[in-house]
């Protein structure tokens, strides 16, 4: 019986490329796939879940499939989530769904790598109603980050590093929906860090980014750029934990190395770590083929 495999993949930075790979790949394995299902604009009623692929092709009942691969952290909304959650109880998703929003949520994860025994940031999260707390943690820390619980890319954050900045942040926060602010203590470091690729719990590859002159943040959404580095056993094996501990199929673990306590902290642990682009793969970084070949075997092994 032959099995087939949704797909939602991003197609800016070389994603398309990427993505042909895959299919290939998953081809040569007897698996059939259908691209660009963005689940965004998916239609539910009593016979299932209806997707039309980006390609004007026919429509797919998600419900049919043996799997969906979902790999498109740009373009994704709080619709896209809500379907993913749906199709993730009749099928395997890659990553499940559960892990994907274990990773999303920076208290929920950080919790779960605390008691996995792996060292993350000093963390702290109250209810807005009680922002006094955010004074005392200030006073206590000095110097703090305040973040979004769900963000990615660095959007949303803010460094909390006199009184004046945490004046500023309150009537904003004041302005929002938020019910929980969330905080952590900033981590003293030389503004570089270790990305660390793990799949199917194995280590993929390794590279850093560092931030820009301007800005604090490495990501390269805030301006950082990517540098080459290597990883040593402890940064694997802490990645490794990391990626365990959260139950995920892909991930890409960011790592700093705290100065004040000379030892290396889990930043964040990504579900959507990104492929290298092609100027990233003229650079140096050439992992590519090693996540795609260590991706095809999950999905060959999800759908069996």
């Amino acid at each position: 019986m032959s099995r087939k495999v949704g797909m939602w993949m991003y197609s800016n930075g070389g994603g398309d490329a990427i993505q042909d790979k895959i299919v290939k790949q998953l081809k040569e394995r007897e698996i059939d796939v259908v691209t660009g299902l963005d689940l965004r604009f998916a239609r539910g009623c009593n016979s299932g879940i209806v997707c039309s692929p980006s390609d004007g092709s026919a429509d797919v009942d998600m419900l049919e499939l043996d799997a969906f691969f979902s790999y498109n952290a740009g373009e994704q909304t709080l619709a896209q989530i809500y379907m993913y959650e749906a199709v993730s109880r009749y099928m395997p998703t890659i990553n499940s769904y559960e892990a994907f929003a274990l990773s999303e949520d920076k208290f929920k994860s950080n919790i779960a790598l605390s008691r996995a025994g792996v060292n993350t940031s000093e963390f702290f999260l109250c209810h807005r109603e009680q922002s006094s707390y955010m004074v005392d943690k200030f006073e206590e820390w000095k110097k703090m980050v305040f973040k979004p619980l769900d963000g990615w890319g660095g959007n949303g954050m803010a460094l909390l590093d006199s009184r004046q900045t945490l004046d500023t942040l309150m009537p904003f926060l004041n302005q929002t929906d938020m019910r929980h602010i969330y905080l952590e203590k900033f981590i003293e470091n030389d503004f570089t860090d270790f990305r660390v690729d793990i799949v199917g719990g194995e280590f993929i590859a390794c590279y850093g980014r560092k931030a820009s002159e301007r800005d604090w943040r490495t990501n390269v959404t805030s301006g950082g750029s990517v540098i080459l580095r290597e990883a040593n056993d402890e940064i694997i094996d802490i990645a490794t934990r990391a990626s365990d501990a959260l139950g995920m199929d892909i991930a890409g673990v960011d790592i700093l190395y705290d100065k004040e306590k000379e030892q290396y902290v889990v930043l964040e642990v990504n579900g959507i770590p990104a492929f290298a682009t092609p100027d990233q793969e003229a650079m140096g970084l050439d992992f590519n083929d090693k996540k795609i070949a260590k991706i095809v075997e999950i999905i060959d092994n999800k759908t069996r």
